[in-house]
């Protein structure tokens, strides 16, 4: 007799790593990312934090969202969707992109990556095939999600191109910043874009599931010597604090989510203005943000240099008269900046860089809790960003 299904129950999977990533994880520390268990650290995480610093970390980026755009009308629909104006990624790039609903508050951002003309893959934190078909309408588009068809690593860190050159990757040290190239690889494809989440240099490996287990492999075998490490999410959250990216669902709410509407943010709130191209035709929300061009914005995004050495964890941020003017969304304690570093959403006219504020952090030490008020300063650009990221060739150490 066959057992009844258990519809309540949710199906969670393996990325085409596991068989490498689970023996590696002597922590036994996973979380689930959208359908998949992922490795939040493998054996320390500072130790991870500081191979992606100091040589190579690997990262299992398999579950990321993957949706492939192509047809005729591929351009028109990623323009229409999307703020910034995607006929200036050529075939061959990568650009960096958000979208909003139509009072221009950010649903998602993303990549795009052009593999031809008329062919994109768009890959986003959070499943968006529903929005994209609903935007779809009229155009000559063929959408589909392809996240279990492509396996994926973010390869970071100052010897990750030595190691990528090791694998045999001839002419992977001309890849200039947010470029992709093909290479053949155990009779596949293996794409390498010039591309991660850490502020670092690095590279994202794009391949078939197939061919997973033998890229991780070799790819191991050819980093021995430079001091190649995986690394879990735990670390891999401290990089994008340090470069100071965003995160959909920290830093900000996705708008197709938010219940109340006020507490959404769009793309000049996210100190993300150089994505919005008016010079182009229309895109979903461009009315609503020419709108608040011109009439200024509710709340800016801002990074905080935070007094002494305790993290500002979801600290309220006050102003110098003790006003509530804003909250910090993403906070720790930087080793490469030696500093207590944050981001924050405070309110207009509030953040501009070189503005004194204070955070209001409670931390608990030995069972008891304790409040301190730090005084913070907003500062502009990433807390961390080496030269090595936008170099090439780029050093090998």
């Amino acid at each position: 007799m066959r057992a009844p299904r258990e519809h309540h129950r949710q199906v969670v999977r393996y990325t085409p790593f596991h068989s490498r990533t689970a023996p590696a994880n002597v922590l036994n520390l996973w979380h689930r990312w959208r359908d998949h268990t992922v490795a939040d650290a493998y054996f320390d995480v500072s130790l991870e934090y500081t191979a992606l610093r100091n040589a190579c970390a690997v990262f299992d980026i398999s579950p990321m969202t993957k949706h492939r755009i192509s047809g005729p009308d591929a351009l028109e629909f990623l323009n229409r969707l999307v703020t910034r104006d995607v006929a200036r990624i050529r075939p061959g790039r990568v650009g960096y992109c958000v979208w909003c609903d139509d009072r221009g508050q950010v649903i998602d951002d993303g990549t795009i990556f052009r593999l031809a003309d008329d062919d994109f893959r768009l890959c986003s934190q959070e499943r968006q095939l529903d929005w994209l078909s609903r935007s779809a309408l009229g155009f000559d588009v063929a959408i589909r999600e392809e996240t279990e068809e492509v396996a994926a690593l973010a390869v970071q860190g100052p010897t990750s191109c030595a190691t990528l050159k090791a694998l045999g990757l001839a002419g992977v040290e001309t890849l200039t910043p947010f470029a992709m190239r093909a290479f053949p690889f155990a009779g596949g494809e293996l794409l390498v874009s010039r591309t991660g989440f850490t502020g670092d240099l690095g590279y994202e490996l794009w391949i078939g599931p197939r061919q997973a287990e033998a890229l991780w492999d070799r790819l191991f075998e050819a980093g021995e010597l430079y001091g190649i490490r995986p690394m879990g999410t735990h670390a891999l959250e401290m990089s994008r604090i340090e470069a100071g990216f965003i995160q959909a669902g920290v830093d900000f709410l996705p708008a197709d989510r938010a219940v109340r509407t006020d507490r959404t943010r769009s793309p000049f709130e996210l100190d993300l203005a150089w994505l919005v191209d008016f010079s182009k035709p229309n895109f979903t929300g461009r009315r609503a943000l020419l709108d608040e061009e011109k009439r200024g914005s509710r709340y800016r995004l801002v990074r905080l240099d935070v007094e002494g050495n305790k993290p500002a964890r979801d600290a309220y941020v006050y102003d110098d008269r003790r006003n509530v003017i804003g909250a910090v969304t993403s906070s720790m304690w930087s080793p490469m900046a030696k500093a207590s570093i944050a981001l924050a959403s405070v309110a207009v006219p509030w953040g501009r860089a070189g503005d004194e504020l204070w955070a209001e952090i409670y931390y608990q030490k030995e069972l008891r809790w304790n409040r301190l008020n730090a005084r913070c300063r907003v500062v502009s650009g990433a807390f961390y960003d080496p030269p090595r990221r936008r170099m090439t060739p780029p050093p090998d150490r």
